[in-house]
């Protein structure tokens, strides 16, 4: 019992949004009523999409004559040419394409009319309809190569050696007859091959490499089996080879043996190295270096830096860069922290993190003018770091964080309403189907200007369209309206929870809304469910402590079951890490125990902390969670509390409370 205990507080109540609940009929001419207006034509298509599904073309011809009026006849229409799509005349496949309609179903008809034309080799007709694609994807950039390749020979051949080295992704089989081209011609010569095979091999690629092993040479090549025993038991095959005089292939073994083993536990993997080091080159030695330190900052060994520096020269990935800032971070090492930052491509130097790394380490390092320029800059962001960045430079306690409101009119309101794009997504989330509705919404709204993406966001959020208003207002540049940003309905029904647990309103709320954007059907595709994604085992465990004998799990669904379940878990992560917000909110996400082994073995500020979370969702999801209360916090009217302040001090492993969490032992 106490294994399965211990298992369920390791599961995260976490989730991305499912479900959504279904709109309620609405007054004004600023919403789209669910009531018996529409159900006709809702049946109807309904129907006509089971008619697709299943492939009965006559009975979808005979539903959509009713359905030729409707906003959604595009989908229709697709339904009827994509059915007959192989022996589809060109001229109706075209007529289709030069609709004016704004929907997503146009250019998901364009895809895969242009899949056809690859798979058929018709070029021009490919390259004369390809350009007009917004929405691309691996295995039509292949065929897009290919029919480049037969108009232009084989110059094209040095992008496509440019794609072989590009990731480790096994790509479409659209692309093979590109990269047999590139082989053949020498294009991808044998120094390529090696250096896509060692990226598979750090991704872990395993069946990816050995196929690329079979590609080299003799003196070159990787048994696979040797691979296979690399992969299954590192230390195991780390103790039985011989280096001695070991070919670069066998080097190349042990390598990949030693990262599989790094991954696991660091020290371990180092224990093994010292044992052959000899036997590698400089460049080998180096390689080992940097990935044994990218590995150590994550698992947050404190030798993650010496690891890093014996690397040399070794170029690192952006992945290996930013995790040798985060232990430089951890150290307190301003000075590695802005040379880090400096190694790094200016893309990401530009990311909101590294700018505001970069001014704290200034700061740090007595360079104030440019850290106050960095700060100012990085204060305009509506972020977690433009929060932290505005209070570095606050002569007082940040009190106006949010800009004023832009409220449309009812003219824009109704002007936003008619149009067919915003009917269709309406009507779409009306009958449950949140895929496609999602899909036309994003769709609808992708050119707005700041007025627009506003109308449209109080339209979504006048239709319980939560998710969409949140996502939709987010995305202005000049003009906002932060309590479309940070929805907070429920109120009524949370009030009661919040007040018997005695939590803070503003982090239930900046917790809800990064669960589920206040999507009461939401789940997750690990199980999490409802407005505060809870887990199936997590949501019997503290169903029993709060003694509910007829608790089922269907409800963790019901509102009320939700936020009584969630509030509860809240309140015992919280209190298990001594009312500490941030460790509370990695624990919702990723678990107790992970959230409590990732404090520092000296005391670490909460932005490092954060930071310095392995998990990327997790290390996403807590700062934007504590970002989201400060928000809620002011529009709630709350005194006025900075991030910095929520964020605090996370005290060291051994300072803390150590009494075990409950049913943990």
């Amino acid at each position: 019992m106490k294994f399965l205990l211990l298992a369920l507080l390791l599961l995260p109540p976490h989730a991305i949004a499912g479900k959504a609940a279904k709109s309620l009929p609405q007054h004004g001419a600023t919403a789209l009523s669910g009531d018996g207006t529409h159900v006709a034509e809702d049946a109807d298509f309904l129907a006509a999409r089971d008619a697709f599904r299943i492939g009965d073309a006559a009975r979808l011809d005979r539903i959509a004559v009713r359905l030729k009026n409707s906003p959604l006849e595009p989908y229709i229409s697709y339904y009827q040419l994509r059915m007959r799509l192989e022996t589809a005349d060109a001229a109706a496949v075209q007529a289709f394409l030069a609709r004016p309609d704004e929907t997503p179903m146009i250019d998901r008809m364009r895809a895969e009319w242009l899949k056809l034309l690859g798979k058929k080799q018709q070029w021009d007709a490919f390259m004369a309809e390809y350009p007009h694609l917004l929405n691309e994807d691996a295995e039509l950039a292949c065929y897009a190569l290919q029919a480049r390749r037969h108009s232009q020979g084989s110059e094209v051949l040095q992008e496509v050696r440019k794609l072989w080295l590009s990731g480790s992704k096994e790509l479409p089989d659209s692309c093979k007859p590109l990269f047999d081209a590139a082989l053949a011609d020498g294009v991808i010569d044998e120094a390529a091959i090696w250096q896509r095979l060692r990226l598979d091999l750090e991704a872990g690629n395993v069946s990816l490499a050995k196929q690329l092993a079979a590609k080299l040479p003799a003196h070159r090549a990787i048994p696979a089996a040797e691979l296979s025993q690399a992969a299954a038991n590192p230390e195991h095959y780390l103790g039985r080879i011989k280096l001695e005089k070991a070919s670069e292939a066998q080097r190349m073994a042990a390598l990949f043996a030693l990262h599989r083993l790094a991954k696991q536990l660091p020290q371990l993997a180092y224990a093994q190295w010292e044992k052959i080091a000899a036997h590698f080159n400089a460049d080998e030695q180096h390689y080992f270096y940097s990935w044994l330190g990218y590995e150590a900052a994550r698992k947050q060994d404190d030798r993650a830096l010496e690891w890093f520096r014996a690397a040399g020269d070794a170029p690192l990935t952006e992945q290996q860069l930013a995790w040798r800032i985060r232990a430089a971070l951890r150290a307190q090492d301003w000075q590695e922290v802005l040379a880090g930052i400096s190694r790094m491509p200016p893309q990401q130097q530009d990311e909101g993190a590294w700018r505001y790394w970069r001014a704290r380490a200034l700061k740090a390092l007595g360079q104030t003018r440019e850290a106050e320029e960095l700060f100012f800059a990085l204060s305009r962001e509506y972020n977690f770091y433009g929060q932290l960045a505005a209070e570095e430079i606050a002569t007082a306690s940040v009190t106006n964080i949010m800009p004023p409101a832009y409220k449309p009119g009812d003219e824009e309101l109704n002007v936003m309403l008619a149009q067919p794009a915003i009917q269709r997504a309406l009507a779409l989330y009306r009958m449950d189907l949140r895929t496609d509705a999602a899909k036309e919404w994003a769709w609808a709204v992708r050119n707005f200007d700041d007025k627009q993406l506003l109308a449209a966001a109080e339209i979504a959020r006048r239709n319980e369209m939560y998710d969409r208003a949140i996502n939709t207002a987010n995305r202005t540049v000049q003009l906002h309206d932060f309590s479309l940003r940070y929805l907070a309905p429920y109120r009524e029904a949370l009030r009661g929870h919040i007040q018997q647990q005695g939590l803070e309103e503003a982090w239930v709320y900046g917790l809800m809304r990064q669960e589920s954007r206040f999507v009461t059907a939401a789940k997750s595709n690990v199980g999490a469910s409802g407005l505060m994604q809870i887990m199936p085992a997590t949501a019997r465990w503290i169903a029993r402590k709060l003694g509910m004998k007829d608790y089922h799990r269907t409800l963790v669904r019901q509102v009320e079951t939700n936020l009584t379940l969630g509030t509860y878990y809240m309140k015992t992560v919280l209190s298990w890490f001594d009312n500490n917000p941030v460790l509370a909110s990695a624990a919702y996400n990723a678990g107790p125990s992970r959230a409590r082994q990732w404090r520092g073995n000296t005391p670490l500020e909460g932005a490092i902390y954060t930071e310095t979370i392995p998990f990327d969702e997790t290390r996403d999801y807590v700062k934007k969670v504590m970002s989201n209360t400060v928000y809620y916090a002011q529009l709630f009217g709350q005194p006025p509390r900075s991030l910095k302040q929520r964020l605090g001090i996370i005290a060291a492993k051994n300072e803390t409370n150590q009494q075990p969490i409950p049913d943990e032992k």
